[in-house]
């Protein structure tokens, strides 16, 4: 039974969609009231990106730690909860398996509703959390390391697809690029720092589709831009250890500024073609100091609405999974049956 029959109603989020094992509680309110998260960042950065299987065996070693740590945080017990919500797509299959295993067995135990988040439409609703009221018809970008993603969101559980990348992510693209510098993983943040001092108009990078009606997004050609400037053309062997300091800097921040330029420019696009005023912006690489500059000054610009949740709602993390409020309230529970997806999500009618 729960301890206080008077408080809101509490949900159990969990996220193992990749390399971080998270785990929080939300009240209806969406009041976070924990949100514990455990990165694998340091088991990955030999490899320079995550590994599958290291990734899954970490989750199974965190999860349950994970959860009890956001249950304590919360000051909450199992026989609090109205409800448990776990991310089962889209994202690596063994990592998933390991939270719906978790969020199940703990739902079946309880006797208590299980709902299925997805990741991407999860990040957009961070905007919402953040925003503290309804932020809905807006248009929505997930920036992250395996995902580049716009939507048409007309509600909080209506989300129609508009466009993606059809290569390279942009975190990727910056994972890519940061190895190609000798920079280190992840290569969001030390790309950042190393074109503080950068002149972001050094170099000439391309921008694919920035002037093309499409919403949607490749990054490929620009990393292989920016290899062909370091090692030449065909690429030769190089040690970027002996690339001056200045140099470094530039194309850092060359990169960083073309990367910038397709987000804010497919962003602005997609509001124009939609007629919504309202952006929401999630996902690690919504983290980047540079384009939430950018994104503010297309807001002052074109008078809309931006929405930028802070950064620790942008990364990874298992509060945002609170959309599964969203979720229980239509009814939309799931059964023993449920099962993880690997793919993104497809286009809602």
């Amino acid at each position: 039974m729960p301890t206080d029959p008077h408080q809101p109603r509490r949900l159990l989020a969990i996220e193992t969609s990749c390399d971080e094992t998270a785990a929080a509680v939300v009240d209806e309110e969406l009041r976070v009231l924990s949100n514990v998260v455990a990165s694998q960042t340091e088991l990955h950065r030999r490899f320079g990106g995550v590994v599958p299987e290291v990734a899954s065996r970490a989750h199974v070693e965190r999860i349950l730690p994970v959860i009890d740590e956001a249950l304590r945080q919360a000051g909450t017990v199992l026989g609090d909860l109205a409800g448990i919500a776990v991310v089962t797509q889209p994202g690596l299959v063994g990592s998933l398996l390991v939270g719906l295993t978790a969020a199940k067995t703990l739902a079946m135990v309880q006797g208590i509703p299980l709902v299925a988040v997805n990741h991407i439409e999860a990040h957009i609703y961070a905007g919402r959390m953040h925003a503290g009221r309804d932020v809905f018809p807006a248009i929505g970008l997930v920036v992250s390391g395996g995902h580049s993603n716009l939507y048409d969101c007309r509600g909080p559980l209506d989300f129609e697809l508009l466009g993606s990348t059809i290569d390279d992510a942009a975190g990727e693209a910056f994972d890519k690029v940061a190895a190609i510098l000798g920079l280190a993983y992840p290569g969001g943040p030390s790309i950042q720092e190393a074109a503080k001092t950068g002149n972001p108009r050094a170099y000439k990078f391309p921008r694919s589709f920035l002037h093309d009606d499409r919403l949607e997004f490749s990054f490929s050609g620009l990393k292989t831009s920016v290899l062909y400037q370091v090692a030449g053309h065909p690429p030769g062997e190089y040690d970027p250890r002996q690339i001056p300091l200045p140099r470094l800097a530039d194309l850092a921040a060359s990169f960083q500024e073309a990367v910038v330029d397709v987000l804010v420019g497919k962003c602005r696009q997609a509001l124009e073609q939609r007629g919504r005023s309202t952006l929401i912006v999630g996902g690690g690489v919504a983290a980047n100091l540079r384009l939430r500059e950018r994104l503010n000054e297309l807001s002052d610009r074109e008078r809309i609405e931006v929405i930028l949740p802070p950064l620790w709602l942008c990364t990874d993390n298992a509060a945002m999974s609170a959309i599964g409020w969203e979720l229980l309230k239509q009814g939309r529970t799931a059964d023993s049956q449920l099962d993880v997806t690997a793919g993104l999500v497809r286009r809602r009618d």
